[in-house]
C-alpha cells in the first residue's frame, strides 16, 4: 500500500511539473517582438452551387427548384499577416442568398477559417448553414482558390465542396474587395 501510494505522488508531481511548465509550442524563443498587419477585405461575391444528389436536392424538387443555384452576397474577411511575411491568417463569413432565378431566396451561409499564402493561394474550412423554408441543412464546407491583386483590388475565385451525410454541394463563387486596412 505504501509503495503504491509513492507511485501515486510521483505521478501527481510529474503532472503537475506538466501542467505548470509550458509546451514547447508556447514558449518564446526570442526577445524579438512579431508585429502584424490587420486588413478588412470585405466585398461582393456571386457564384453557382450545384446539388447532385441526396436530401437537399430532393428538397429543392418539392420547391420547384433545380439543382442548380445561383448566389449573391457578401463576403466579411478579417485577415492578419505576419510583418516579415508568410502566410496570412483568415477567417471568413459568407452569408448569401441562392434560387433568385426560380422567384425564391434561399439563405445560406458560411464561416470559413484558414490561410491565404503571399502567392494568393488560400484554403479553408468551416461549417455552412442552408435554410430551404422547409429544413435546416448544415454541412462541412473545404473551400480552396487565388486571389488574383489588380491595382489594390483582390479578384479571389474559389470552389468550394461542401458535405453532410444526406449529399453534398460544389459551388464555384468569385467577387472582388477593395484593400482596407492598417498596418502595424
Amino acid at each position: 500500500m505504501l509503495k503504491q501510494l509513492l507511485h501515486h505522488c510521483i505521478g501527481l508531481l510529474i503532472l503537475t511539473g506538466l501542467i505548470a511548465s509550458p509546451l514547447p509550442a508556447q514558449t518564446i524563443y526570442s526577445d524579438e517582438k512579431v508585429d502584424f498587419s490587420q486588413f478588412n477585405l470585405g466585398g461582393p461575391r456571386l457564384g453557382v452551387t450545384v446539388a447532385p444528389n441526396g436530401d437537399l436536392r430532393d428538397e429543392l424538387e418539392r420547391q420547384n427548384m433545380g439543382p442548380i443555384l445561383s448566389q449573391f452576397g457578401w463576403h466579411f474577411e478579417y485577415q492578419v499577416v505576419p510583418e516579415g511575411g508568410g502566410p496570412a491568417f483568415v477567417i471568413q463569413m459568407v452569408p448569401m442568398v441562392a434560387g433568385v432565378e426560380y422567384g425564391k431566396l434561399v439563405p445560406h451561409g458560411t464561416l470559413a477559417m484558414g490561410i491565404r499564402l503571399p502567392s494568393g493561394i488560400e484554403f479553408g474550412i468551416g461549417p455552412n448553414l442552408l435554410y430551404t423554408g422547409d429544413s435546416l441543412y448544415t454541412a462541412l464546407v473545404m473551400g480552396i482558390g487565388k486571389t488574383f491583386n489588380y491595382g489594390g483590388v483582390n479578384i479571389p475565385l474559389n470552389i468550394a465542396f461542401a458535405t453532410n451525410p444526406s449529399g453534398y454541394m460544389a459551388s464555384f463563387v468569385f467577387g472582388y474587395s477593395i484593400i482596407q486596412g492598417k498596418k502595424k
